[in-house]
């Protein structure tokens, strides 16, 4: 399989940290996402998403067949590779840029790497089932690890995320995952409250401390709605926002459903905090 070193992402450019920001497209291949944006089981729509976000300039793909929403209906192994497997292959035929796999079973990782995938994107950061952190070192492959938690109770939301995710880093690194091809995300929206989420967007540069590339999921959250008082469809504002101030505190991906806005955003906030500039961007 691909490391990150090897990887080409927009304009066939390879990932080198700090230069710029990395943009991840959503593609939910779910009937019930909680965003309102599940394309289900529709091989077209699926790939004429996959091809709209490259051409709008997104760096990965991430698909997904399990909604995370609260109240959502755990998805059998099987009904999870259904739904993944045609679409994978199908996206992976059509575009250039790396395919991520939203996954926490290590068999449906295992197949979807097989056909076309690159990355793994554990929203367990590799404790729900251990076994995926073998099948990425077995495929060479870059992994996720986002942080979660069944029975949540933080003395403090940000040193307690930090601690676990260097505890997930550490035990990917004793299955044999190189450093180098670990992303971890501090799951915003995910076992924490509203509160939790905003501290921990306010505290993101502690995450530092990690030495690891950082991926934020804010798109359309809960959070933005709340604060907002705005239904899943409008929040595009907010999610700007948080987009603009996590890259800021020194994001390197993000994880967005709309990419075309989000890339906007990524370039404006780059062009400030990474001294990223356009190529045609004169002398």
């Amino acid at each position: 399989m691909t490391k990150i070193a090897d990887l080409k992402v927009a304009n066939n450019e390879s990932i080198i940290w700090g230069t710029r920001t990395y943009v991840m497209g959503i593609i939910n291949v779910t009937p019930d996402s909680f965003s309102g944006d599940g394309l289900d089981a529709d091989i077209a729509k699926i790939v004429e998403q996959a091809l709209r976000f490259e051409s709008e300039g997104a760096d990965f793909l991430d698909i997904g067949a399990e909604s995370t929403r609260p109240g959502h209906t755990p998805v059998t192994q099987e009904d999870e590779l259904h739904r993944l497997l045609p679409a994978v292959s199908a996206v992976a035929a059509k575009v250039n840029i790396p395919i991520s796999i939203d996954t926490y079973k290590s068999e449906v990782a295992r197949e979807c790497l097989d056909t076309g995938a690159s990355v793994i994107n554990d929203i367990w950061g590799g404790t729900a089932d251990p076994k995926i952190l073998s099948v990425a070192a077995q495929h060479k492959a870059p992994i996720i690890l986002m942080h979660n938690d069944r029975s949540p109770n933080y003395e403090d939301v940000v040193s307690d995320v930090i601690n676990k995710l260097e505890n997930c880093k550490l035990q990917a690194i004793e299955k044999g995952i190189p450093a180098t091809e670990i992303i971890l995300d501090p799951g915003i929206g995910f076992a924490k409250t509203a509160e939790d989420n905003l501290e921990i967007l306010n505290r993101l540069a502690e995450f530092k401390v990690l030495e690891t590339p950082l991926l934020i999921g804010t798109s359309r959250k809960s959070t933005i709605g709340r604060i907002l008082d705005l239904p899943v469809e409008e929040r595009i504002e907010g999610t700007a926002a948080t987009i603009a101030l996590s890259i800021a505190y020194g994001t390197d991906i993000i994880r967005v459903h709309d990419v075309r806005e989000m890339i906007r955003v990524s370039k404006m906030s780059d062009a400030i905090v990474k001294n990223w500039r356009p190529v045609n961007w004169p002398d």
